[in-house]
């Protein structure tokens, strides 16, 4: 991902550097809004990690130009110390897509990011996937393999459209949770019994089975037993 972050903080600046870049992202960062509301508007950004607290211009206002004047989509993940409901309707209500309160973990605020970027790209895609010999109708809900109609539940249809669209990628456990589950994750490991369901109707009776695990990482869909 390329990922504009607007943050005065020089040691959040410093750790997100140090956790993103490693990971293969590219990063520009502007320390006041301004700068950022420049940078947004002249660059092509995957995302933008927004604090509320700039100088010179605060994240709440910059969001809502960004959005109003500029009519710029691209994702938002806003940063704020203030956990309130009215900071949180305040930042969603200027536009941002959605919210961390510092301190946070860089975990989890790479993972908002990708679903995020995963969910913006959805919406200009075209609503069937096709991997291999797989189809599914998101907007129908109506997935075969080989031709053989796939009976999922919710869950099951929302793991398999995330697997769908980041093939041939690595779609991580965290991920995975937070597009089921979103903020409200169960502490058991329910999705392994969501992954063992969907493997089970994916694969059942195939020869070649499609969904793997990647050992402390999460799973991928690969076709005729070879990476996409």
């Amino acid at each position: 991902m390329r990922i504009l972050i607007i943050e005065d903080n020089p040691d959040i600046l410093a750790n997100l550097f140090g956790f993103l870049e490693p990971r293969g992202h590219t990063l520009d960062c502007a320390t006041n809004g301004f700068a950022g509301l420049s940078f947004a508007a002249e660059g092509t950004y995957d995302a933008i990690v927004l604090d509320v607290m700039l100088p010179g211009l605060n994240g709440v206002d910059l969001c809502r130009r960004l959005r109003t004047e500029m009519n710029n989509a691209t994702p938002v993940l806003m940063l704020t110390a203030r956990d309130t409901l009215e900071d949180k309707v305040n930042g969603f209500t200027s536009g941002a897509d959605d919210y961390l309160v510092k301190p946070f973990s860089l975990v989890e605020l790479e993972v908002r990011l990708q679903a995020l970027v995963r969910r913006a790209k959805g919406l200009t895609e075209t609503s069937t996937l096709v991997v291999g010999d797989l189809h599914f109708d998101c907007k129908s809900f109506h997935a075969t393999r080989a031709g053989r109609p796939l009976s999922l539940t919710k869950t099951g249809f929302i793991i398999l459209g995330c697997l769908m669209r980041a093939s041939p990628a690595v779609v991580s456990r965290e991920e995975l949770e937070y597009a089921i589950w979103g903020d409200n994750r169960p502490q058991s490991d329910a999705l392994r019994t969501h992954i063992h369901a969907l493997r089970q109707t994916l694969d059942k009776s195939e020869t070649a089975p499609m969904l793997q695990t990647v050992s402390g990482i999460g799973f991928k869909l690969i076709v005729n037993n070879e990476t996409l």
